[in-house]
């Protein structure tokens, strides 16, 4: 059999959608002064799952918050796609922050007084694009507890809940800290699982900050983060499914 001709995009250099260069951020000055992030350059494409990795104060969180803007660097530039992150006023960023970024942190940040369906068509009425709340529900495999109150939820459920609020909007981006750090072994693997689902069915941009190194596995690039700096990349041949990670 002969071997197939490669398509229009072989050998193509892919864009980056995210580009960081020589992002720095400091707090404080003199004598008391503490680089968070010490002149970090960094690519990310469309479609990636990225796992920044480190242990705590190595700047995972710091370089998240850039990205999704949510602060700014002292110095150094960012950017996602034509929208140039450091120097944007906050008009800017907000309307960044709200039609392209997804955010799911370590806790759920739920409203106890609305239904899980309620939590997310929050997020829904402020989206130009949003997918029903119905939708987003289903693929975080929650669609029977949607009329259920947070305190009726596992731990585990109520982060499904919020990756479901995070990409009901259809975002570009997804910006995920910590997101199994307050949950245990079996709900955490349901938790990356959910993530891992969006990515490939959604195309979704994912990044994902850990101190869990396990994690790395279903990654398709790893960077590894020590004291501000981006100290090692890592790719991975085969991504290992969310269900089959051991820690």
């Amino acid at each position: 059999m002969s071997a197939a001709a490669p398509g229009p995009d072989a050998g193509a250099v892919r864009q980056p959608v995210f580009v960081a260069r020589g992002l720095t951020k400091a707090y404080g000055s003199g004598a008391t002064q503490v680089l968070a992030l010490h002149d970090v350059d960094l690519d990310i494409h469309a479609g990636e799952f990225v796992v920044l990795l480190g242990p705590s104060g190595s700047g995972k969180s710091t370089l998240l918050n850039i990205l999704g803007g949510l602060d700014a660097p002292t110095s150094g530039k960012a950017q996602w796609r034509d929208h140039v992150l450091t120097g944007a006023s906050e008009a800017e960023l907000t309307a960044y922050r709200r039609e392209h970024v997804g955010f799911v942190f370590q806790f759920y940040n739920l409203i106890p007084s609305l239904t899980v369906r309620e939590n997310v068509m929050l997020v829904a009425e402020i989206a130009s694009d949003p997918m029903p709340a119905e939708e987003a529900l289903a693929l975080v495999g929650l669609s029977h507890r949607m009329d259920n109150f947070p305190s009726q939820l596992s731990g585990g459920e109520q982060q499904r809940v919020a990756v479901a609020r995070a990409i009901v909007k259809r975002p570009d981006i997804l910006l995920c800290d910590e997101p199994t750090g307050a949950l245990d072994f079996d709900t955490g693997r349901v938790v990356l699982a959910a993530l891992q689902k969006i990515n490939a069915e959604l195309g979704t941009t994912t990044v994902v900050i850990t101190h869990n190194s396990a994690i790395s596995a279903m990654a398709d690039r790893i960077l590894r983060m020590r004291d501000g700096r981006i100290v090692t990349e890592d790719r991975n041949a085969v991504r290992v499914p969310a269900s089959e990670l051991t820690w």
